[in-house]
């Protein structure tokens, strides 16, 4: 027998979590009988807490309650309470133990199958005389005769949904099913199962397709009693979708915001850096950066590349040893495509290039040309 509807014991169950997140509740008077059906079965209430505690236990005792930013979930619940939905019809779900299938491997002999739709009509006369029982006894015996027959399945569904036996109906429609997809009456059957436990949304998408395979008024009345829970249901569903949707949103809009302010401050970081590094010359910061580069980095581990740059580092006009060297020039010019066009090469550490490096181009340029040697003719015939 049924104490209270499923509103009266979602409100229990939302009394019931408030009452973990903040057990003094029970001490109220009112709630005494709370209280006592607790104590009646070996629990403990929590004693009430007292106003003249100590600050630190204060403090402790209300950090674990603080978790108050989280009315997300309680917001669902709360949601979930405001979907009114007509029970109408609604009954307890039957616990039977499973009903005798037919195995599925065997194939009939045609005196089976006869033998089979002799129970048949039997069970089609005990059900126009509303001997249920007898009706499943004899439709179950026709099934084991003949287990590759969908209708079967589907007529004893029909019985057990008279009975008010759904789970045991929709175990037949189920069967029938799997034989054969497009029957109407199994899905006609196991839609109003459904219904009458309480989940609308299967019970309409088989009373949809059971009008759609089918037309029944019998379907579709049934259709029109589930259609509106199914709606509201559905609506909900939508509804929370979207606001997940919204609350990702939400969280990815704020990463987002945090990796810009993080990549702002490593980039004033950077900058301030750059600065006091390279303050005496235009252009350091990018020199840096320059270094940076894995193909110079690489050239730079090369002992023939470092060797000629400490030689150059130390009399510029020594670049003339390496103006037949693809590998040395190669890399000059890079340099100097790199920081012709602003006033040379900035001065690096052990590469005396103050302002700039003889030979360098504009960026117009990119190519290197080496220091003419001094003629010794200069001025003469």
């Amino acid at each position: 027998m049924e104490m209270f509807n499923d509103n009266v014991a979602q409100q229990l169950r939302t009394f019931a979590r408030h009452c973990i997140n903040n057990p003094s509740l029970l001490h109220d008077p009112k709630l005494s009988f709370i209280k006592d059906l607790i104590e009646h079965y070996g629990g403990k209430i929590p004693e009430a807490k007292t106003n003249d505690s100590s600050d630190a236990k204060t403090e402790f005792e209300s950090k674990p309650a603080e978790p108050q930013p989280e009315p997300e979930p309680t917001s669902e619940e709360s949601e979930e309470s405001d979907l009114e939905l007509d029970m109408t019809g609604v009954i307890e779900p039957d616990e039977d133990a499973p009903q005798k299938m037919g195995n599925l491997t065997l194939e009939p002999t045609e005196e089976e199958i006869a033998e089979s739709q002799a129970k048949r009509s039997e069970a089609v006369s005990a059900f126009v005389e509303k001997d249920y029982e007898k009706a499943i006894q004899l439709y179950t015996e026709a099934i084991v005769l003949n287990p590759q027959a969908a209708l079967l399945y589907a007529k004893r569904s029909q019985v057990f949904l008279l009975l008010n036996k759904p789970n045991a109906c929709i175990r037949d429609c189920n069967r029938a099913i799997e034989l054969n997809p497009d029957s109407a009456a199994a899905h006609k059957f196991r839609g109003r199962a459904y219904h009458l436990l309480g989940k609308f949304e299967e019970a309409a998408n088989d009373l949809r397709l059971a009008c759609k395979l089918d037309f029944d008024e019998q379907a579709d009345e049934w259709l029109r009693e589930t259609t509106p829970n199914a709606r509201k249901i559905e609506e909900h569903k939508r509804k929370k979708e979207r606001k997940a949707q919204e609350k990702l949103e939400r969280e990815r809009q704020e990463r987002l915001r945090r990796a810009r302010e993080a990549a702002k401050a490593r980039e004033e970081n950077t900058r301030t850096s750059q600065t006091e590094a390279g303050n005496t010359s235009p252009g350091a910061g990018d020199f840096y950066q320059f270094l940076k580069d894995p193909d110079v980095l690489q050239a730079f581990e090369d002992p023939e590349v470092a060797e000629a740059f400490k030689e150059i580092s130390t009399n510029p006009s020594n670049v003339l040893k390496y103006q037949n060297n693809p590998k040395i020039m190669g890399l000059i010019n890079k340099m100097a495509s790199k920081f012709g066009g602003a006033g040379g090469m900035p001065g690096a550490a052990g590469m005396n290039f103050p302002g700039g490096m003889p030979g360098f181009p504009g960026a117009g340029a990119g190519r290197f040309n080496p220091p003419k040697p001094p003629h010794d003719d200069v001025g003469l015939d």
